[in-house]
């Protein structure tokens, strides 16, 4: 079977903070899961570096769009890689490639008779003798009231049109914009209306709650058509006769990257990317709360439009992510920011915090207490227990030769159930119930391991406790395959540690099993509880008032 997952593409004009990871992760651990189970995978996504906010950061630098575009991009890459992020391609938006595929796009679907021309009145700033882009307008939100910027408000994420905000503002001078009138290029959403609607109907197994209940809302409300271009200084430039001074919309231009990632996967790897996009494959698509309607209904209406006839399957939306109880905000740096957390922190650390508490269904927070704990008592004082305890006691005892000839009924069965329980909670995109599933079964084993007493037993039968033994590095090896797609590094150092020959995979370790303990030292150190109080102070430190 053939998998596909794209992962949305962070605007690349600020550096990345832990509510874009939570968002982004079960994309990662879905690919890893696949994989293990020996599934055809392609895991895609890049650095969007067309969008507005980009030149914005320019022009407050006073540097071009192309050299923030290329700071943030190349850190975006070396954060996701440090994070164990397995994507197969890993691109950006302003690349000559990426523009092709979306111009093709763009020629197919007006050839096709989705896009016609439709003279509007477009907000224009007459001190800065430009016409706006959207979220170069700011005002009032017309649905909630909310302050909003002009393409969506975030606070009842209502798609917007700038014209619509009240009290608009230029945010480049705070000069009120003027409406000018000029001529774009709309995409016919409405006509899609039905058709979306039965898709929705289709997919309301495999869509995240919000995903389904935000869907809902803008299909009730009734699709509006969209314009496809605008009038901005970067960007994908519009391939259609009359609008050559024009660039794509970045709505429409970002999603195709999915497409485009594809597309140029298959061209360096010499592969055939269609099989990864036809009715027979499986695709996930792993985003946050804001982009929402982007891969529900603009996506797949624009597939329709090209007569692609594979639609997204599975929607993973993530809610927001909070910092110690309040809202994230770059602007205010109230953010706890990747690469920071990742110059002191283990990589495994993050992915576990981020996952365990992942915003699936409601919103999450990221505490430092919360981390820190989560670090000492469950992934040191839980896993890297069991580990160091079992190693050490056998290697200690009877050498670093091991070998499993059968454990006990009652081990297997629960092992049989942790196989297929946490994978289908993966597949259903439930990553972090499926973690919570592993450790549940890692507390288990330390209770087991209590109860079997081998430090006593050993006084009495040498042979009774080398078989107890036996049975808790079986576990261990166990543990190294599901641990894969949630804490990769710590899944590595087990391979190690233990000599382990065969490639990890989801299914239970055939018997007899040999390995060779290489090591017994510890996967994780505990973090001093004082951290908390100085990381919080840094961070309060920081913030822009």
């Amino acid at each position: 079977m053939k998998i596909f997952i794209g992962g949305a593409w962070p605007y690349a004009n600020g550096s990345l903070h832990v509510g874009h990871i939570a968002s982004l992760l079960p994309g990662d651990i879905i690919a890893r899961y696949y994989r293990l189970k020996g599934e055809d995978v392609l895991y895609v996504s890049g650095s969007d570096c067309n969008g507005t906010p980009i030149g914005i950061r320019a022009r407050q630098e006073g540097i071009t769009v192309k050299e923030v575009a290329d700071r943030y991009h190349q850190e975006f890459h070396d954060s996701f890689l440090a994070l164990g992020f397995s994507f197969d391609e890993y691109g950006r938006t302003d690349g000559e490639f990426h523009h092709a595929v979306v111009q093709h796009i763009l020629q197919e679907l007006y050839q096709q008779g989705w896009l016609y021309e439709k003279e509007v009145e477009q907000t224009y700033c007459e001190r800065d003798s430009r016409f706006l882009p959207d979220r170069l307008v700011e005002g009032i939100c017309p649905g909630c009231g909310a302050r909003a910027r002009g393409d969506q408000c975030d606070q009842c994420s209502k798609v917007l049109e700038p014209a619509e905000l009240l009290e608009k503002t230029c945010k480049l001078c705070g000069q009120e914009p003027v409406l000018k009138t000029t001529t774009h290029l709309y995409f016919a959403l409405s006509r899609l209306q039905d058709r979306l609607e039965t898709y929705l109907q289709e997919q309301s197994n495999t869509w995240r709650e919000n995903a389904q209940q935000l869907t809902k809302r803008y299909l009730s409300e009734g699709l509006q058509d969209r314009a496809v271009t605008r009038d901005l200084d970067h960007g994908v430039e519009v391939p259609i006769e009359g609008f050559g001074n024009k660039k794509v919309y970045v709505w429409l231009e970002a999603v195709c990257g999915y497409l485009s990632g594809s597309k140029k996967w298959a061209e360096q790897q010499r592969k055939d990317w269609r099989g990864y996009w036809d009715e027979n494959a499986t695709s996930y698509y792993v985003h946050g709360k804001d982009n929402i309607p982007f891969h529900t209904l603009i996506w797949p209406a624009v597939l329709i439009g090209i007569n692609q006839k594979k639609l997204p399957d599975h929607i993973i939306s993530s809610e927001y992510m909070t910092l110690e109880k309040r809202k994230i905000s770059t602007s205010a740096n109230w953010a706890v920011w990747v690469k920071d957390l990742l110059s002191s922190y283990q990589p495994d650390s993050v992915r576990y915090f981020l996952t365990m508490n992942a915003p699936e269904k409601r919103d999450g927070d990221f505490s430092w207490r919360e981390f820190i704990y989560s670090h000492n008592s469950e992934l040191l004082g839980a896993l890297g227990n069991l580990v160091q305890r079992s190693l050490k006691f056998y290697v200690k005892e009877f050498g670093p030769a091991v070998t499993v000839p059968q454990v006990e009924e009652d081990v297997m069965d629960r092992l049989t159930a942790l196989y297929k329980v946490t994978g289908q909670l993966i597949e259903d995109g439930n990553s972090r119930q499926g973690l919570e599933e592993i450790f549940s079964f890692i507390r288990w084993s330390n209770k087991r391991f209590d109860k079997k007493e081998p430090w006593n037993v050993i006084k009495e039968n040498r042979e009774e406790a080398k078989d107890i033994l036996k049975e808790f590095l079986y576990i261990i090896c166990n543990l190294r395959n599901v641990l894969t797609p949630f804490l990769p590094f710590t899944a590595n150092a087990l391979t190690t540690q233990l000599n382990i020959s065969e490639k990890p995979a989801w299914s239970e370790i055939a018997l007899p099993l040999k390995v060779n303990i290489e090591h017994t030292g510890p996967l994780f150190k505990r973090v001093d509880v004082d951290v908390i109080e100085l990381e919080r102070a840094k961070l309060n430190e920081s913030i822009i008032k």
